[in-house]
């Protein structure tokens, strides 16, 4: 036989379980948020990271091919031109804070302006400060830095 329960028994049953929707909601996006926030700043920083690996490698590149035969103006490439070069194709991120190093080695002739010498060696080096937008992450700055070499050919 089966036993029904009453209208009171049920009412009393459904105002027990009143709100409790609502907690576990609340339970769940307490672990769910930080997740989701974490996977976002994430997708920034490597985004960040590619930029700047990126410049690094479109600095060198900008260097060589403004090298020991170029005959366009701005030749030869001086670490100013390199850092406005740079700073003027990183887009998604702020150009003031990016900091560019370049270097030129190898032979005699490289040590020096015009730094346009066959065989020398450019390195460009990018450092740019991340910042997290998310609360409650350290606030700390994460310095990406990247490198890149190439060797003047002609």
């Amino acid at each position: 036989m089966q036993s029904c329960k009453s209208p009171n028994e049920a009412r009393s049953s459904r105002r027990s379980q009143r709100g409790s929707s609502t907690v576990e909601f609340a339970i769940v996006m307490a672990v769910a948020l930080p997740i989701v926030f974490g996977i976002i700043e994430c997708g920034r920083a490597l985004y960040t990271y590619h930029l700047v690996t990126n410049a690094a490698r479109l600095g060198t590149r900008y260097a060589i091919v403004r090298g020991s035969s170029c005959g366009a103006p701005g030749c030869p490439a001086a670490p100013s031109d390199i850092q406005t070069y740079l700073r003027s194709v990183s887009p998604g991120i702020d150009q003031n804070a990016m900091t560019v190093a370049t270097t030129w080695s190898g032979t005699a002739s490289c040590a020096s302006a015009p730094y346009q010498g066959a065989g020398c060696l450019v390195t460009v080096q990018v450092q740019y400060p991340f910042q997290f937008l998310t609360p409650y992450l350290p606030s700390t700055t994460l310095n990406l830095t990247s490198t890149s070499q190439m060797i003047i050919s002609q």
